[in-house]
């Protein structure tokens, strides 16, 4: 079954007037600066119509492996890795990998918003998809299906100085004035961000994998980078397709990390100069993608005081649930 939504001539027009029924919708909704309020989460309305048709239409395969994330936490190193790791197999003779000839966010769609503009897009012999939407707001058809989930988080301080930079390259490549990152880091420990609050979207997942521990796998990026062997490992035997004694002692698991490390991806032609999206109207450069890859790198960007505060507000919104993420 192919995973998609279904695109009959007569279901087609249906779902335009329903892009127009989101739009409308959409518009009702609290709205701070870009980003509309929607089921206790704060979104880009461009992706937020994606995610609406999503729980309405989009039909999992069985097989599917949903790459979960918060934006800026890691997600392009997370897609490179399953991916690389998933379509190992299909790699014979002198083929290379398409990591090497298209960025990861090309490699493993989004659900939110390349499935949702293309949804018959899709080559469904790579059971991997990727989205940003909290864990409460997915689509109940996966979270009702034995589709697996690895999501992945990092340090709040990181998580939010990575988005902040991001974000701000993306404006000025539009000539428009980026938020001034105090005003930015205000919203943010407000809540208010891409997909955010971002301790609720951590929350969410974190419970949930606390439910559901064989379908749902929690990561973070510092342990990630800590021990990349045997999160690999980890990664494949979730994923079942776990790596063979022959492929270990072959090296397999270290030509992976290799072949998905920041310095190789970055280097990349295709990744140096080419473009995300390239056919669409918010094409962005590849290279935006790839900034540092590091652990820590808050500090060249927030106060001591800024970062002591964002501190205090993890560790009291994650009181009494358990996860103690890294700081």
């Amino acid at each position: 079954m192919e995973s998609s939504w279904s695109s009959t001539p007569s279901e087609s027009a249906e779902r335009e007037n329903e892009a127009k029924s989101y739009k409308e919708m959409i518009s009702t909704f609290p709205r701070v600066k870009r980003w509309s309020y929607y089921e206790g989460f704060w979104y880009n309305s461009m992706f937020l119509e994606g995610l609406m048709s999503a729980q309405d239409h989009f039909i999992p395969q069985s097989t599917d492996i949903f790459i979960t994330s918060c934006p800026k936490t890691g997600t392009t190193w997370l897609k490179s890795l399953t991916f690389a790791i998933c379509t190992r197999t299909r790699l014979t003779g002198s083929a290379t990998s398409s990591l090497l000839t298209k960025m990861p966010h090309d490699c493993v769609p989004l659900l939110e918003y390349d499935l949702a503009h293309n949804p018959i897009k899709r080559d469904c012999a790579v059971p991997l998809v990727s989205t940003h939407v909290p864990y409460s707001s997915l689509p109940k058809s996966i979270v009702s299906s034995c589709c697996k989930i690895i999501y992945i988080c990092r340090d709040a301080k990181d998580a939010f100085v990575s988005l902040w930079c991001f974000i701000a390259e993306l404006q000025r490549s539009t000539n428009v004035e980026p938020v001034s990152l105090e005003e930015a880091f205000e919203l943010f420990c407000s809540g208010i961000s891409s997909y955010g609050p971002y301790w609720d979207h951590v929350l969410g997942y974190w419970r949930a994998s606390l439910e559901y521990p064989e379908k749902i796998l929690f990561l973070t990026y510092e342990e990630l980078k800590k021990d990349t062997a045997a999160h690999v490992k980890k990664l494949a035997e979730f994923m079942d397709c776990s790596f063979t004694l022959e492929e270990e002692e072959e090296g397999e698991v270290q030509k992976i990390i290799s072949m998905c490390s920041f310095e190789k991806l970055s280097n990349l032609e295709v990744n140096k100069n080419g473009k995300h999206r390239a056919d669409t109207s918010i094409a962005i450069k590849n290279s935006v993608f790839f900034r540092k890859g590091e652990i820590g790198d808050w500090a060249n960007n927030l106060t001591p005081e800024m970062g002591a505060r964002l501190d205090d507000i993890m560790e009291q919104k994650l009181k009494g649930s358990g996860l103690k993420l890294p700081r």
